[in-house]
Protein backbone atom coordinates (compact mmCIF):
# COMPACT_ATOMS: atom_id res chain seq x y z
CA UNK A 1 0.00 0.00 0.00
CA UNK A 2 2.89 2.08 0.75
CA UNK A 3 4.50 1.99 -2.85
CA UNK A 4 0.86 3.16 -4.41
CA UNK A 5 1.40 6.56 -6.24
CA UNK A 6 -0.10 9.49 -4.59
CA UNK A 7 -1.74 10.36 -7.84
CA UNK A 8 -2.92 7.30 -8.74
CA UNK A 9 -4.68 7.32 -5.30
CA UNK A 10 -6.07 11.13 -5.45
CA UNK A 11 -7.40 10.54 -9.31
CA UNK A 12 -9.07 7.00 -8.23
CA UNK A 13 -10.87 9.17 -5.49
CA UNK A 14 -12.05 11.82 -7.52
CA UNK A 15 -13.24 9.22 -9.72
CA UNK A 16 -14.84 7.46 -6.94
CA UNK A 17 -16.70 10.94 -6.19
CA UNK A 18 -17.87 11.25 -9.43
CA UNK A 19 -19.42 7.90 -9.18
CA UNK A 20 -21.16 8.50 -6.28
CA UNK A 21 -22.38 12.25 -7.54
CA UNK A 22 -23.61 10.25 -10.65
CA UNK A 23 -25.81 7.73 -8.29
CA UNK A 24 -26.83 10.51 -6.23
CA UNK A 25 -27.78 12.81 -9.69
CA UNK A 26 -29.87 10.49 -11.22
CA UNK A 27 -31.61 8.96 -7.94
CA UNK A 28 -33.07 12.17 -7.64
CA UNK A 29 -33.97 12.84 -11.05
CA UNK A 30 -35.42 9.81 -11.52
CA UNK A 31 -37.81 10.86 -8.94
CA UNK A 32 -38.59 13.83 -9.18
CA UNK A 33 -39.95 13.17 -12.84
CA UNK A 34 -43.14 14.74 -13.88
CA UNK A 35 -44.96 11.41 -14.38
CA UNK A 36 -47.46 12.72 -16.77
CA UNK A 37 -44.81 14.38 -19.02
CA UNK A 38 -42.85 11.01 -18.98
CA UNK A 39 -46.03 9.35 -20.52
CA UNK A 40 -46.69 11.99 -22.83
CA UNK A 41 -43.32 11.53 -23.70
CA UNK A 42 -42.94 7.76 -24.05
CA UNK A 43 -46.16 7.79 -26.33
CA UNK A 44 -44.19 10.20 -28.47
CA UNK A 45 -41.46 7.31 -28.79
CA UNK A 46 -38.63 9.41 -26.65
CA UNK A 47 -36.04 6.88 -26.34
CA UNK A 48 -34.70 8.58 -22.70
CA UNK A 49 -38.32 8.55 -21.66
CA UNK A 50 -39.03 4.78 -22.03
CA UNK A 51 -35.94 3.78 -20.31
CA UNK A 52 -37.00 5.61 -17.62
CA UNK A 53 -40.57 4.35 -17.56
CA UNK A 54 -39.48 0.80 -17.57
CA UNK A 55 -36.92 1.81 -14.67
CA UNK A 56 -39.44 3.35 -12.06
CA UNK A 57 -41.60 0.23 -12.87
CA UNK A 58 -39.72 -2.15 -11.06
CA UNK A 59 -38.87 0.74 -8.62
CA UNK A 60 -37.22 -2.03 -5.69
CA UNK A 61 -34.72 -3.21 -8.49
CA UNK A 62 -33.33 0.74 -9.20
CA UNK A 63 -33.39 1.44 -6.24
CA UNK A 64 -31.05 -1.44 -5.18
CA UNK A 65 -29.17 -0.55 -8.10
CA UNK A 66 -28.62 2.99 -6.77
CA UNK A 67 -27.60 2.12 -3.40
CA UNK A 68 -25.58 -0.32 -4.52
CA UNK A 69 -23.43 2.04 -6.71
CA UNK A 70 -23.57 4.86 -4.05
CA UNK A 71 -22.48 2.90 -0.81
CA UNK A 72 -19.56 0.98 -3.06
CA UNK A 73 -17.84 4.11 -4.61
CA UNK A 74 -18.30 5.68 -0.62
CA UNK A 75 -16.73 2.49 0.97
CA UNK A 76 -13.98 2.42 -1.70
CA UNK A 77 -13.09 6.28 -1.82
CA UNK A 78 -13.26 6.36 2.14
CA UNK A 79 -10.72 3.26 1.69
CA UNK A 80 -8.38 5.20 -0.37
CA UNK A 81 -9.05 8.16 1.40
CA UNK A 82 -7.46 6.47 4.34
CA UNK A 83 -4.51 5.02 2.98
CA UNK A 84 -3.70 8.68 1.20
CA UNK A 85 -4.02 10.03 4.87
CA UNK A 86 -1.93 7.20 6.13
CA UNK A 87 0.77 8.21 3.25
CA UNK A 88 0.96 11.91 3.67
CA UNK A 89 0.64 12.37 6.96
CA UNK A 90 0.71 9.21 9.28
CA UNK A 91 -1.61 8.03 12.06
CA UNK A 92 -2.39 12.31 11.77
CA UNK A 93 -3.41 11.70 8.42
CA UNK A 94 -6.14 8.69 9.37
CA UNK A 95 -7.67 10.58 12.08
CA UNK A 96 -8.38 13.67 10.00
CA UNK A 97 -9.43 12.18 6.49
CA UNK A 98 -12.89 11.24 7.72
CA UNK A 99 -14.00 14.45 8.30
CA UNK A 100 -12.26 16.29 5.13
CA UNK A 101 -13.71 13.43 3.17
CA UNK A 102 -17.73 13.86 4.64
CA UNK A 103 -17.43 17.40 3.74
CA UNK A 104 -16.06 16.55 0.06
CA UNK A 105 -18.52 13.81 -0.22
CA UNK A 106 -21.93 16.56 0.95
CA UNK A 107 -20.58 19.45 -1.67
CA UNK A 108 -19.46 17.56 -4.54
CA UNK A 109 -21.26 14.22 -4.60
CA UNK A 110 -24.09 14.70 -2.83
CA UNK A 111 -25.48 18.39 -2.12
CA UNK A 112 -24.54 19.58 -5.32
CA UNK A 113 -25.60 16.95 -8.25
CA UNK A 114 -28.95 16.32 -6.24
CA UNK A 115 -29.47 20.04 -6.49
CA UNK A 116 -29.07 20.10 -10.51
CA UNK A 117 -30.56 16.67 -10.55
CA UNK A 118 -34.03 18.70 -9.17
CA UNK A 119 -33.54 21.53 -11.48
CA UNK A 120 -33.02 19.57 -14.34
CA UNK A 121 -34.72 16.38 -13.59
CA UNK A 122 -35.61 15.48 -17.25
CA UNK A 123 -32.67 15.26 -18.79
CA UNK A 124 -30.23 14.03 -16.21
CA UNK A 125 -32.85 11.10 -15.99
CA UNK A 126 -33.03 9.94 -19.65
CA UNK A 127 -29.17 10.24 -19.72
CA UNK A 128 -28.99 7.87 -16.01
CA UNK A 129 -31.29 5.75 -17.22
CA UNK A 130 -29.41 4.56 -20.60
CA UNK A 131 -26.80 3.69 -18.03
CA UNK A 132 -28.93 1.98 -15.60
CA UNK A 133 -30.52 -0.69 -18.23
CA UNK A 134 -27.36 -2.48 -18.43
CA UNK A 135 -25.77 -2.07 -15.13
CA UNK A 136 -29.03 -3.65 -13.76
CA UNK A 137 -28.46 -6.81 -16.20
CA UNK A 138 -25.33 -6.93 -15.03
CA UNK A 139 -25.60 -6.92 -11.51
CA UNK A 140 -29.41 -8.89 -11.73
CA UNK A 141 -28.44 -12.16 -9.99
CA UNK A 142 -26.57 -9.62 -6.76
CA UNK A 143 -29.88 -7.23 -6.88
CA UNK A 144 -32.34 -10.38 -7.05
CA UNK A 145 -30.72 -11.60 -3.58
CA UNK A 146 -30.70 -8.31 -1.41
CA UNK A 147 -34.22 -7.24 -2.71
CA UNK A 148 -35.21 -10.72 -1.85
CA UNK A 149 -33.93 -10.34 1.67
CA UNK A 150 -35.32 -7.07 1.78
CA UNK A 151 -38.84 -8.41 1.14
CA UNK A 152 -38.37 -11.32 3.58
CA UNK A 153 -37.81 -8.36 6.51
CA UNK A 154 -40.17 -6.41 5.22
CA UNK A 155 -42.73 -9.46 5.70
CA UNK A 156 -41.63 -9.96 9.17
CA UNK A 157 -42.31 -6.58 9.92
CA UNK A 158 -45.90 -6.93 8.44
CA UNK A 159 -45.29 -4.27 5.55
CA UNK A 160 -47.83 -3.97 3.19
CA UNK A 161 -46.67 -2.99 -0.13
CA UNK A 162 -49.16 -3.07 -1.99
CA UNK A 163 -51.30 -0.83 -0.16
CA UNK A 164 -48.54 1.39 0.39
CA UNK A 165 -48.24 2.12 -3.33
CA UNK A 166 -49.55 5.23 -4.64
CA UNK A 167 -53.24 5.31 -6.06
CA UNK A 168 -55.35 6.91 -8.24
CA UNK A 169 -54.96 10.51 -8.38
CA UNK A 170 -57.93 12.36 -6.80
CA UNK A 171 -60.00 14.96 -7.72
CA UNK A 172 -58.76 17.61 -4.76
CA UNK A 173 -55.30 16.52 -5.70
CA UNK A 174 -56.27 17.44 -9.63
CA UNK A 175 -57.94 20.05 -8.22
CA UNK A 176 -54.98 20.87 -6.61
CA UNK A 177 -52.50 20.32 -9.72
CA UNK A 178 -54.88 22.89 -11.99
CA UNK A 179 -54.59 25.50 -9.28
CA UNK A 180 -50.59 25.33 -9.75
CA UNK A 181 -50.74 25.40 -13.39
CA UNK A 182 -52.01 28.67 -13.97
CA UNK A 183 -48.47 29.55 -15.94
CA UNK A 184 -48.53 26.84 -18.04
CA UNK A 185 -52.24 26.61 -18.87
CA UNK A 186 -54.08 30.59 -18.62
CA UNK A 187 -56.50 30.46 -20.96
CA UNK A 188 -57.91 27.05 -19.94
CA UNK A 189 -57.54 26.60 -16.42
CA UNK A 190 -60.61 27.88 -14.94
CA UNK A 191 -62.42 26.01 -17.67
CA UNK A 192 -60.53 22.35 -16.15
CA UNK A 193 -61.55 23.77 -12.76
CA UNK A 194 -64.88 24.04 -13.66
CA UNK A 195 -65.20 20.78 -15.30
CA UNK A 196 -63.44 19.49 -12.06
CA UNK A 197 -66.22 20.80 -9.96
CA UNK A 198 -69.32 19.72 -11.73
CA UNK A 199 -69.98 17.00 -9.43
CA UNK A 200 -70.77 20.03 -6.90
CA UNK A 201 -73.12 21.37 -8.89
CA UNK A 202 -76.83 19.98 -8.83
CA UNK A 203 -79.49 20.90 -11.53
CA UNK A 204 -80.85 23.70 -8.85
CA UNK A 205 -78.29 25.78 -9.46
CA UNK A 206 -78.42 26.34 -13.36
CA UNK A 207 -81.96 25.93 -13.44
CA UNK A 208 -84.16 28.50 -15.02
CA UNK A 209 -86.86 29.11 -12.23
CA UNK A 210 -90.46 27.95 -12.89
CA UNK A 211 -91.62 31.29 -12.42
CA UNK A 212 -89.22 32.51 -15.21
CA UNK A 213 -90.01 29.89 -17.68
CA UNK A 214 -90.94 31.43 -20.92
CA UNK A 215 -93.47 29.01 -23.01
CA UNK A 216 -97.23 28.90 -24.60
CA UNK A 217 -99.84 28.34 -23.00
CA UNK A 218 -102.36 27.11 -25.43
CA UNK A 219 -105.24 28.11 -23.41
CA UNK A 220 -104.68 31.65 -25.10
CA UNK A 221 -105.77 33.39 -28.03
CA UNK A 222 -104.30 31.29 -30.99
CA UNK A 223 -103.41 34.62 -32.41
CA UNK A 224 -101.17 35.03 -29.62
CA UNK A 225 -99.36 31.93 -29.88
CA UNK A 226 -98.84 32.75 -33.16
CA UNK A 227 -97.80 36.19 -32.42
CA UNK A 228 -95.37 34.92 -29.56
CA UNK A 229 -93.37 31.93 -31.93
CA UNK A 230 -93.20 34.93 -34.66
CA UNK A 231 -91.39 37.14 -32.14
CA UNK A 232 -89.32 34.36 -29.84
CA UNK A 233 -85.94 34.85 -29.17
CA UNK A 234 -85.44 31.14 -28.11
CA UNK A 235 -85.06 28.07 -30.16
CA UNK A 236 -86.94 26.26 -28.11
CA UNK A 237 -90.32 26.58 -26.26
CA UNK A 238 -92.20 24.69 -23.37
CA UNK A 239 -95.98 24.29 -24.48
CA UNK A 240 -98.67 23.81 -22.00
CA UNK A 241 -102.26 23.88 -21.29
CA UNK A 242 -102.80 26.73 -17.97
CA UNK A 243 -99.94 26.10 -16.34
CA UNK A 244 -96.63 24.45 -17.28
CA UNK A 245 -97.50 21.69 -14.95
CA UNK A 246 -99.41 20.54 -17.83
CA UNK A 247 -96.84 20.44 -20.17
CA UNK A 248 -97.58 19.25 -23.20
CA UNK A 249 -94.21 19.16 -25.00
CA UNK A 250 -91.31 21.01 -26.71
CA UNK A 251 -91.59 23.31 -29.51
CA UNK A 252 -88.76 23.50 -31.96
CA UNK A 253 -89.33 27.19 -33.58
CA UNK A 254 -87.83 26.64 -36.47
CA UNK A 255 -89.82 23.37 -37.25
CA UNK A 256 -92.54 26.47 -37.96
CA UNK A 257 -90.58 28.42 -39.80
CA UNK A 258 -92.51 27.36 -43.63
CA UNK A 259 -95.81 26.85 -42.46
CA UNK A 260 -96.46 29.58 -39.36
CA UNK A 261 -98.08 32.14 -41.56
CA UNK A 262 -100.31 28.77 -43.31
CA UNK A 263 -103.85 29.48 -42.23
CA UNK A 264 -103.93 25.92 -41.81
CA UNK A 265 -101.46 25.84 -39.08
CA UNK A 266 -103.61 24.75 -36.27
CA UNK A 267 -103.02 23.31 -32.41
CA UNK A 268 -103.20 20.53 -34.04
CA UNK A 269 -100.50 20.59 -36.30
CA UNK A 270 -98.93 22.34 -33.44
CA UNK A 271 -99.01 19.07 -31.22
CA UNK A 272 -98.57 17.14 -34.17
CA UNK A 273 -94.70 17.87 -34.23
CA UNK A 274 -94.18 18.41 -30.42
CA UNK A 275 -91.00 16.76 -28.53
CA UNK A 276 -91.71 14.74 -26.02
CA UNK A 277 -90.87 16.48 -22.79
CA UNK A 278 -87.70 15.15 -20.37
CA UNK A 279 -88.00 15.26 -16.36
CA UNK A 280 -85.26 15.58 -14.27
CA UNK A 281 -85.02 15.19 -10.69
CA UNK A 282 -83.85 18.06 -8.96
CA UNK A 283 -80.86 16.45 -7.11
CA UNK A 284 -79.53 15.42 -10.42
CA UNK A 285 -75.57 16.15 -10.53
CA UNK A 286 -74.43 18.12 -13.37
CA UNK A 287 -71.93 15.87 -14.52
CA UNK A 288 -74.42 12.84 -14.62
CA UNK A 289 -77.73 14.92 -16.28
CA UNK A 290 -74.46 15.93 -19.35
CA UNK A 291 -74.24 12.43 -19.64
CA UNK A 292 -78.55 11.75 -19.49
CA UNK A 293 -78.49 14.59 -22.05
CA UNK A 294 -76.56 12.98 -24.30
CA UNK A 295 -78.05 9.64 -24.45
CA UNK A 296 -81.87 11.21 -24.39
CA UNK A 297 -80.49 13.28 -27.23
CA UNK A 298 -82.30 16.07 -25.71
CA UNK A 299 -81.46 19.88 -24.97
CA UNK A 300 -83.54 20.93 -22.51
CA UNK A 301 -85.32 19.01 -19.53
CA UNK A 302 -87.93 20.04 -16.97
CA UNK A 303 -86.73 19.92 -13.20
CA UNK A 304 -89.28 18.37 -10.88
CA UNK A 305 -89.30 17.71 -7.34
CA UNK A 306 -90.27 14.39 -5.19
CA UNK A 307 -94.10 15.21 -5.99
CA UNK A 308 -93.89 15.62 -9.73
CA UNK A 309 -93.82 19.28 -9.66
CA UNK A 310 -92.24 21.36 -12.15
CA UNK A 311 -89.35 23.42 -10.48
CA UNK A 312 -87.38 24.64 -13.51
CA UNK A 313 -86.14 24.20 -16.55
CA UNK A 314 -82.27 23.03 -17.67
CA UNK A 315 -80.60 23.73 -20.61
CA UNK A 316 -77.33 22.18 -22.02
CA UNK A 317 -76.29 25.83 -22.56
CA UNK A 318 -76.67 26.18 -19.09
CA UNK A 319 -73.98 23.47 -18.28
CA UNK A 320 -71.83 24.24 -21.04
CA UNK A 321 -71.82 27.72 -19.65
CA UNK A 322 -70.82 26.32 -16.08
CA UNK A 323 -67.74 25.02 -17.74
CA UNK A 324 -67.00 27.93 -20.58
CA UNK A 325 -68.31 30.50 -19.01
CA UNK A 326 -70.99 32.61 -20.29
CA UNK A 327 -71.55 32.60 -24.16
CA UNK A 328 -72.13 36.93 -24.41
CA UNK A 329 -70.30 39.24 -23.48
CA UNK A 330 -72.93 41.66 -22.72
CA UNK A 331 -73.29 42.95 -19.39
CA UNK A 332 -77.00 43.65 -19.30
CA UNK A 333 -77.44 40.10 -20.05
CA UNK A 334 -74.79 39.12 -17.77
CA UNK A 335 -76.17 41.14 -15.11
CA UNK A 336 -79.79 41.83 -15.43
CA UNK A 337 -80.81 41.36 -12.20
CA UNK A 338 -77.90 43.21 -10.85
CA UNK A 339 -78.09 46.74 -10.85
CA UNK A 340 -74.83 49.07 -9.04
CA UNK A 341 -76.01 52.21 -7.42
CA UNK A 342 -73.98 54.96 -7.49
CA UNK A 343 -73.21 54.92 -3.33
CA UNK A 344 -71.62 51.52 -4.11
CA UNK A 345 -74.77 49.38 -3.34
CA UNK A 346 -76.21 47.15 -5.56
CA UNK A 347 -80.42 46.79 -6.33
CA UNK A 348 -81.06 42.90 -6.59
CA UNK A 349 -83.73 40.90 -7.56
CA UNK A 350 -85.23 38.59 -4.86
CA UNK A 351 -85.28 35.81 -7.60
CA UNK A 352 -81.72 35.86 -8.28
CA UNK A 353 -79.46 33.15 -7.89
CA UNK A 354 -76.85 33.73 -4.98
CA UNK A 355 -74.44 31.82 -6.87
CA UNK A 356 -74.85 34.34 -9.59
CA UNK A 357 -74.77 36.94 -7.72
CA UNK A 358 -71.46 35.47 -6.16
CA UNK A 359 -69.97 34.68 -9.43
CA UNK A 360 -71.04 37.91 -11.05
CA UNK A 361 -69.41 40.21 -7.87
CA UNK A 362 -66.91 38.02 -6.23
CA UNK A 363 -69.04 37.58 -3.24
CA UNK A 364 -69.09 35.14 -0.59
CA UNK A 365 -72.45 34.92 0.55
CA UNK A 366 -73.68 31.05 1.68
CA UNK A 367 -74.82 29.11 -1.49
CA UNK A 368 -75.47 26.03 0.81
CA UNK A 369 -79.27 25.82 0.79
CA UNK A 370 -81.43 28.28 -0.12
CA UNK A 371 -80.87 28.90 -4.08
CA UNK A 372 -82.08 32.50 -4.12
CA UNK A 373 -81.79 35.62 -3.18
CA UNK A 374 -85.65 35.64 -1.34
CA UNK A 375 -84.68 32.49 0.02
CA UNK A 376 -81.58 32.99 1.72
CA UNK A 377 -83.38 36.30 3.27
CA UNK A 378 -86.42 34.66 4.38
CA UNK A 379 -84.28 31.57 5.73
CA UNK A 380 -82.31 34.29 8.26
CA UNK A 381 -85.01 35.85 9.19
CA UNK A 382 -87.69 32.94 9.74
CA UNK A 383 -90.45 35.46 8.44
CA UNK A 384 -91.52 37.79 6.08
CA UNK A 385 -89.89 41.29 6.32
CA UNK A 386 -91.25 44.54 5.72
CA UNK A 387 -89.90 46.98 3.54
CA UNK A 388 -86.85 48.71 5.03
CA UNK A 389 -86.13 46.09 7.14
CA UNK A 390 -81.79 45.45 7.35
CA UNK A 391 -79.85 42.49 8.26
CA UNK A 392 -76.41 41.40 8.03
CA UNK A 393 -75.79 38.51 6.13
CA UNK A 394 -72.01 37.08 5.46
CA UNK A 395 -70.44 40.80 6.39
CA UNK A 396 -73.03 42.17 3.57
CA UNK A 397 -75.61 44.77 5.14
CA UNK A 398 -78.47 44.10 3.31
CA UNK A 399 -81.74 46.36 3.27
CA UNK A 400 -85.56 44.75 2.12
CA UNK A 401 -86.42 47.54 -0.69
CA UNK A 402 -90.02 45.62 -2.04
CA UNK A 403 -91.80 42.95 -0.61
CA UNK A 404 -94.84 41.86 -2.85
CA UNK A 405 -96.95 38.66 -2.73
CA UNK A 406 -95.34 37.77 0.32
CA UNK A 407 -92.25 37.43 -1.78
CA UNK A 408 -89.18 39.43 -1.46
CA UNK A 409 -88.83 41.27 -4.78
CA UNK A 410 -85.54 43.93 -4.43
CA UNK A 411 -83.08 43.63 -1.70
CA UNK A 412 -80.46 46.14 -1.60
CA UNK A 413 -76.76 45.22 -0.56
CA UNK A 414 -73.53 46.59 0.03
CA UNK A 415 -69.98 45.14 -0.59
CA UNK A 416 -69.02 43.36 3.05
CA UNK A 417 -67.86 45.35 5.59
CA UNK A 418 -64.60 44.82 7.84
CA UNK A 419 -64.35 43.14 10.81
CA UNK A 420 -67.91 43.82 11.21
CA UNK A 421 -68.77 44.10 15.18
CA UNK A 422 -72.25 42.52 15.00
CA UNK A 423 -72.57 39.45 13.16
CA UNK A 424 -76.31 39.69 12.48
CA UNK A 425 -78.53 42.97 13.57
CA UNK A 426 -82.06 43.42 12.54
CA UNK A 427 -84.22 46.77 12.69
Amino acid sequence: MDNIPVSLLLGALVVLMLISAFFSASETSLLSLNRYRLKHHVRIKHRGAICADQLLKQPERLIGMILLGNNFANILASSIATILGYQLYGELGVMIVPFILTVFILIFSEVTPKTVAILYPQPIAYFSSHIYVPLLKIFSPFLWMINSSTNLLLLLLRVDKESARPHHISKEELRTILLESESILPARQQMLLNLVDLEKITVEDIMVPRGDIIGLDLNDDWQDVLTQIRDSQYGKLPVYRGHIDQVEGVFTVRHAVRFIDDENFTEEKLLSILKKPYFIPESTPLTQLLINLQAEKQRMGFVVNEYGDIQGLATIQAILEEIVGEFTSNPSTKMKEIHRQDDGSYLIEGGAHVRDVNQALHWTLPSIGPRTINGLVLEYLESIPKPGTSILIDGHPVEIVQVFDNLIKIVRIYPKIKDPAIHSSQH
